[in-house]
């Protein structure tokens, strides 16, 4: 069984550490890999493939992750933070598009893929200098990321730094959940934004599949079903978790023969959630205040409209009828500068349809 936290039921927390940190030390590149789970299939923005057009090919070479976990608009940014940045894949594409004067923290617990990482600053600053491009500051640093607050010193990461956190494929891999989320609550500033990709399953895995060092290696293991992740999500303080993207995470019984079947029939998504650190946000269905919004056309990336998640699409220069909670995200989170939004919330319309 699990419990709160999504861990399993007879593996400490150390020896999850040590199976994972093994297999992606083991690791040359995503060929390596066995399954699809931790290789993003998705097509990037053209704002993230610019980005990416920046990142060493040592560090593409060895990438693993299930999305594209890079928000637009993200220039001018003081902070941003990778979680389980491996080679620094996002964090050198997050550099590109935050800009000269932010700074983006890459953190890992692999001694192997930090040395890569670390390796590749400066071709990565030779890059962006031959092309005349502005860029955030790059560190990283090791620790584990359900003890943040613990490894890294205050003044590299302190509380409420972080204009945005970033993961890609990550959280999975972790063996307490909801740590990683509460640290992750405390190293967002009042506004800011969890924005990451990872595997969920559609069920309760068995033990015997949540503590196989490969099928956790592969990202599938260490799949939470997804209602139990939106509990731990409330739980560390995000209770509007808004979904961007999904597509399916096909395991075919060729990629695993020998360990299909202790995933039994479960099925797997890649998903990237959106969770905001913003106070007063609701639980349960969108209300009504009578709220509009109009977004400024100003996102690089999405002048003409904003997606803020699957079903939220604000057109460009369109004033447009919004929930509470999108008007409040949007009013008081680091995209505030990008909207403008009218109403007080004095009057409740009932649910928002």
């Amino acid at each position: 069984m699990s419990n709160e936290c999504g861990c399993s039921s007879s593996l400490c927390a150390s020896d999850v550490h040590e199976m994972v940190s093994a297999y992606y030390t083991e690791l040359r590149g995503t060929s390596d890999l066995k399954t699809q789970a931790c290789c993003s299939l998705e097509a990037p923005s053209a704002a993230v493939q610019d980005a990416l057009s920046f990142v060493p090919r040592s560090v593409t070479d060895s990438f693993y992750g299930c999305g594209n976990p890079l928000p637009s608009g993200m220039r001018g940014l003081r902070c941003v933070v990778d979680l389980g940045c491996g080679t620094g894949r996002d964090v050198f594409s997050a550099a590109v598009m935050v800009g000269a004067g932010g700074r983006v923290v890459g953190v890992d617990m692999t001694d192997k893929q930090l040395n890569i990482a670390r390796a590749a600053v400066g071709e990565f600053e030779s890059i962006a200098a031959q092309r005349s491009r502005g860029v955030a500051r790059v560190e990283f640093v090791k620790a584990d990321i359900e003890r943040i607050s613990d490894e890294v010193p205050p003044e590299v990461l302190s509380p409420g730094c972080a204009d945005v956190v970033i993961s890609n494929c990550v959280v999975n891999l972790s063996s307490d959940k909801l740590a990683v989320l509460r640290q992750v609550h405390r190293l967002l500033r009042n506004g800011g934004e969890f924005h990451f990709s990872d595997v969920y399953s559609d069920r309760r895995l068995s033990a015997a599949a949540r503590e196989h060092p490969v099928l956790l290696g592969e990202c599938l293991g260490g799949a939470l079903y997804e209602n139990d992740f939106l509990r731990l999500a409330a739980a560390a303080g995000f209770v509007d978790a808004r979904v961007l993207s999904r597509r399916p995470v096909p395991v075919a019984a060729a990629e695993l023969p020998d360990l299909k079947h202790l995933l039994a029939d479960a099925k797997f998504e890649s998903v990237t959630y959106r969770l905001f650190k913003v106070a007063n946000l609701e639980v349960g269905a969108a209300e009504d205040y009578g709220e509009h919004a109009l977004y400024n056309g100003t996102v690089e990336g999405s002048l003409d409209a904003y997606q803020l998640d699957r079903s939220t699409v604000l057109p460009a220069h369109q004033r447009v009828r919004v929930c509470g909670n999108v008007a409040l995200i949007l009013r008081e989170s680091w995209l505030a500068p990008h909207f403008r939004v009218d109403g007080d919330r004095a009057v409740h319309y009932g649910e928002f349809r």
